[in-house]
């Protein structure tokens, strides 16, 4: 197998972590199997170790400019929804599949850019400390700083979810779309957790709640508003990072993807994605329609 092949779903991994953005992540990568071919050691023993470390080092440039964007998005700024996508495999189950929630991803945002460097590359794919030393141009101890803070940060805003099985989160999934597509309120209400946030992506490109909606009463307003702007759209569930979601479509166009967290039996949050700079293209979802919303 190639390079490409052996390494880029790792470094796709780290990258999308580390950038929030999967066309960000893409060029990093990219430009990382670049400088392998260009200006690796001609004795490189260990290539994934070395596009590791010039990755994130890639990164850790492009989230200072990345920053300043978010800085002047329009409304809520959600990370780019991945579909049919699970890279649980490359490290430890539960550490690779809390890195990619919503909520976590939010927090990281938050973070200076060497902290985000230093909890992903750290906590979630067990890069030791002298080696992390040599991706942010500090010494050890002030890496090991550096994840503390960040992990503190990450616990305190996005705490451990109460796990549910694939399949229960699949069921209620299924649930909510059949309640979404029959006009069904009160099933929807009984979905819902009490404290449920609704956060919704429109990037200024379309129109979208501009701050995250708290409680399930508030959410229930926006959802039937929803419901009646998106009446006729087709709904499909799809496998998002993190776990399932739903994909609205229009004649066959991507208009929105739902990210559904689910903790306790109920969902927690409700994260919309409707700018179409982050929409994925039709033909990357290939599960039949469940519905169309009333």
């Amino acid at each position: 197998m190639d390079d490409w092949g052996q390494h880029h779903r790792y470094l796709f991994a780290v990258a999308y972590r580390l950038l929030g953005s999967s066309a960000d992540a893409e060029d990093a990568v990219q430009e990382a199997f670049i400088r392998l071919r260009t200006s690796a050691p001609a004795d490189l023993e260990h290539p994934r170790a070395w596009l590791t470390t010039v990755t994130s080092r890639i990164c850790l440039d492009m989230l200072g400019s990345a920053r300043a964007r978010h800085e002047t998005y329009v409304g809520t700024w959600l990370p780019e929804p991945l579909l049919a996508y699970d890279d649980s495999d490359l490290g430890e189950v539960s550490a690779m599949r809390e890195s990619v929630r919503t909520a976590v991803l939010l927090v990281l945002e938050s973070l200076t850019p060497a902290e985000r460097v230093a909890f992903v590359l750290h906590d979630v794919f067990g890069m030791d400390f002298d080696r992390l030393a040599t991706v942010v141009d500090r010494t050890p101890q002030a890496c090991r700083q550096l994840a503390s803070r960040a992990r503190r940060r990450v616990r305190a805003a996005a705490p451990p979810r109460v796990p549910v099985s694939a399949e229960e989160h699949r069921r209620i999934t299924a649930t909510f779309l059949k309640a979404a597509s029959d006009g069904d309120l009160a099933e929807l209400v009984n979905l819902l957790d009490p404290q449920v946030v609704l956060r919704s992506d429109g990037g200024g490109a379309v129109h979208a709640a501009r701050v995250p909606v708290h409680g399930r009463k508030q959410v229930m307003t926006l959802l039937a508003g929803l419901a009646r702007r998106y009446a006729g759209v087709a709904v499909r569930p799809v496998r998002l990072a993190g776990g399932d979601g739903v994909v609205l479509s229009l004649e066959a166009k991507v208009i929105g993807v739902v990210g559904l967290e689910i903790s306790g039996g109920r969902i927690t949050e409700l994260n919309l994605v409707v700018n179409p700079a982050k929409l994925p293209r039709s033909g990357e979802t290939s599960e039949p329609d469940a519905g169309r919303l009333t």
